[in-house]
């Protein structure tokens, strides 16, 4: 059962991509960013309630704390970028970039927590790396340099905090519950969303969201929520090495949806490129 479970979250990953472009076609990527983090809160402290650990709460240390607030921000930061490279970009070329935080984890652990990478491990990173550079294409880069791809800036920024999310978190989580601190970074996240949504004076845009575009946008929130019951169902009953890179082949998910419900086809560069992809998250598991 466990295996379904894994493949239940990168499947509602992959839809929560779909979802959320369908939802932020006119609506601004920080609201919406905002709106569905309401829905994605809601979800965490359904985990939290289910797995019985509200309780710790009262027990976390102060520099646990730290960790997990510095963590929610680079969380919140790594969403906004996400959301608003999904907003000016193909999905297809997005989502392998924010994949790639992988690789960028991998060095800031060797750098900031000195954790040693094996050969096998390398390669495999490598091929994750190689996977992603064949999946942009040419002219998206030529786009770049002229200026009409600032899709890429942000999806790489996505890439980048996701990575620093995940040190943080790691440095922060050992003393409390993970899926308690999914959801005290949660609320890190929402706070965020919202001052930057009224920073930027989009507050009243709220109120003017498209009706079909607001439901798109809570049931990529709920796609979200719905990922992550399956993917600590599945670490609960499943070995982590193995759940952890299913989860991770969402992108799969999202280049099938993207190309029923967008249209957007892969070059056979770009499928060769996704197989790389694939190839190296697999073998990070195993290796």
């Amino acid at each position: 059962m466990w295996l379904l479970y894994a493949a239940g979250s990168a499947f509602f990953a992959g839809l929560t991509s779909i979802l959320a472009k369908c939802g932020i076609r006119k609506t601004d990527s920080t609201v919406a960013t905002a709106v569905r983090t309401i829905v994605i809160l809601i979800f965490s402290w359904l985990i939290v309630g289910i797995v019985g650990s509200g309780s710790q709460i009262t027990s976390i240390s102060s520099r646990t704390l730290v960790f997990l607030i510095l963590s929610g921000a680079a969380t919140g930061a790594s969403w906004l970028c996400y959301f608003k490279a999904l907003q000016l970009g193909d999905i297809n070329k997005v989502v392998p970039i924010d994949k790639s935080s992988t690789v960028l984890t991998i060095l800031l652990a060797l750098i900031l927590l000195q954790e040693g990478v094996s050969l096998p491990k390398a390669i495999a990173v490598a091929a994750i790396a190689a996977g992603i550079l064949l999946m942009i294409e040419k002219k998206d880069v030529e786009k770049k340099s002229n200026g009409h791809a600032s899709w890429m800036l942000y999806a790489i920024g996505s890439a980048f905090f996701a990575s620093l999310t995940a040190i943080l978190g790691k440095i922060g989580i050992s003393d409390v519950e993970s899926n308690l601190g999914t959801a005290i970074r949660t609320i890190v996240v929402l706070v965020m969303a919202w001052v930057m949504v009224f920073a930027a004076k989009k507050n009243g845009e709220v109120l003017r969201i498209d009706r079909k575009e607001l439901i798109f946008i809570c049931l990529s929130g709920v796609a979200t929520g719905a990922s992550w019951l399956c993917y600590y169902r599945a670490l609960q009953e499943g070995p982590a090495s193995v759940v952890a890179p299913i989860d991770k082949l969402s992108v799969i998910v999202t280049v099938i949806f993207s190309y029923f419900v967008f249209g957007e086809k892969l070059s056979k560069k770009a499928l060769a490129g996704l197989g790389l992809l694939t190839a190296g998250t697999v073998a990070m598991a195993v290796l």
